[in-house]
């Protein structure tokens, strides 16, 4: 197969970068109000080595910095490294609020394996 048929049908199999469920960007906007969150910070979703499976989540409110890229989802503006997407094509960030389950929830195609907790995984 050639390199311009490999590239056009990449360009019609695209996978969203990452989303974020509205009941997790409304948990974010909650946690940026009464943290008093300044505007200038960013939600930055990314990956860090460590954790039992090899690579654990960030999730934190951060200064956008030269190789982010901004995505915005539900108002909620996510700032990436451009070195990290492969670890992150197609996560869907949800937040749940049960009784038994509380908090952010990875949800991650491109993990092979993950811990119990779900705060690491691998590929």
């Amino acid at each position: 197969m050639s390199i311009k048929k490999i590239l056009i049908q990449m360009e019609h199999t695209q996978t969203t970068l990452l989303s974020l469920t509205l009941s997790a960007a409304e948990e974010i906007q909650r946690l940026r109000v009464s943290e008093n969150i300044p505007s200038d910070q960013y939600l930055r979703v990314g990956v860090k080595g460590g954790g039992c499976s090899g690579l654990s989540y960030i999730l934190d409110f951060d200064e956008k910095k030269a190789g982010d890229e901004i995505h915005t989802m539900h108002g909620v503006e996510v700032i990436v490294d451009e070195r990290q997407m492969m670890y992150l094509m197609g996560i869907e960030v949800d937040f749940q609020a049960g009784l038994n389950d509380r908090g952010f929830i990875f949800n991650n195609p491109n993990a092979a394996s993950t811990c119990g907790c779900g705060t690491s995984f691998s590929t």
